[in-house]
């Protein structure tokens, strides 16, 4: 019986998915339930896989729900004690399932929310996509290891959050009373950021696991690092995740960090031609933050959970340091 169920969004993966479901079924890893939830795709890809792969369970979308939604709508479809979000654009290794799940079998209390594989650019296996994620006082995620040699990354560690271009989490706390599901407002960027950090408010634990090895190719639906929507998307959700995440006492005590961190981004896009769409970003998320649904969303704050709290602080002014230290 399967131990993992394997969920990957799909939006125009024409170029990839085959490739990213070969590696699945190629390997070792066979023992595993496949969902593609498919984001109204027009270039082919969703009749790819019904066609080449009959035993993957598809969900069809009429509309782009984003990543946050069409990956609840497989966590919601599954059944097995851990879900594994896969992006489209990857090559699995034949260690990604079994390696992953070591690391939530081995935690016999359950205190592991999740646990993220190790990326390497499909491009250039040389350098390193994403060694699990960091999140720092200036308001800032980063990939840890970005750009640098894979073999640097090789023991286990506990990291921030997981990326969620590959990565395993325990399905029984994506339950609403415990973390919950990914929030749909992102719709797409800093949501793995978001619901690693809910995971920390409530006790839990985020971990990398070195020998889970993904390529990545990396922007694949997007199209690039740097553009439009990605920018203005991003920076909306930088907002809003402080917003829900922080108890009002820790965003005074970051607040000198955040107005240099957001003011050093706006120069950076400034310089890059994007200024206007970062501003218009951050503005849409003050706006989003007013809204019912942000308000919905926010993580009360409780007396018995504050000792998290500092713990996370902590971890945001160590991981900026880290930050600084490239």
């Amino acid at each position: 019986m399967a131990k993992s169920t394997i969920v990957i969004p799909n939006y125009n993966g024409i170029n990839y998915i085959e490739a990213c479901l070969d590696s699945i079924y190629g390997g070792t890893t066979t023992d595993v339930e496949v969902i593609v939830v498919d984001n109204a795709s027009t270039d082919g890809s969703l009749a790819l896989v019904e066609e080449k792969f009959p035993q993957v369970h598809v969900i069809k979308n009429s509309e782009n729900t984003g990543f946050s939604a069409a990956v609840n709508q497989g966590i919601a479809a599954s059944t097995t004690p851990y879900v594994i979000l896969l992006n489209n654009d990857t090559r699995a290794d034949k260690t990604f399932v079994r390696e992953l799940e070591r690391v939530l079998d081995e935690d016999k209390d359950n205190r592991i929310f999740s646990a993220s594989a190790r990326l390497i650019s499909l491009h250039d296996k040389e350098k390193t996509d994403d060694a699990g994620d960091f999140y720092c006082a200036f308001g800032w995620a980063f990939a840890r290891g970005k750009g640098k040699n894979p073999a640097l990354y090789d023991k286990n560690c506990e990291i921030f959050a997981a990326c969620a271009g590959a990565a395993i989490y325990r399905r029984a706390l994506l339950a609403p009373e415990k973390v919950g599901l990914f929030d749909k407002e992102h719709f797409a960027y800093l949501e793995d950021i978001d619901i690693g950090y809910r995971a920390k408010i409530h006790g839990y634990q985020n971990h990398f696991a070195a020998k889970s090895i993904v390529y990545h190719a990396g922007s694949a639906t997007s199209g690039s690092r740097y553009n439009a929507f990605k920018v203005k998307l991003a920076a909306r959700n930088s907002v809003y995740l402080i917003y829900k995440n922080m108890p009002f006492f820790q965003v005074i005590i970051n607040l000198p960090f955040l107005a240099a961190g957001f003011g050093i981004k706006t120069l950076f896009f400034c310089k890059k031609g994007l200024g206007k769409e970062y501003i218009a970003g951050l503005a849409e998320g003050v706006r989003l933050c007013g809204g019912p649904g942000a308000k919905a969303h926010k993580q009360k704050f409780y007396g018995k959970r504050l000792g998290n709290d500092i713990k996370i602080q902590l971890e945001l002014w160590w991981n900026l340091i880290r930050l600084l230290q490239g």
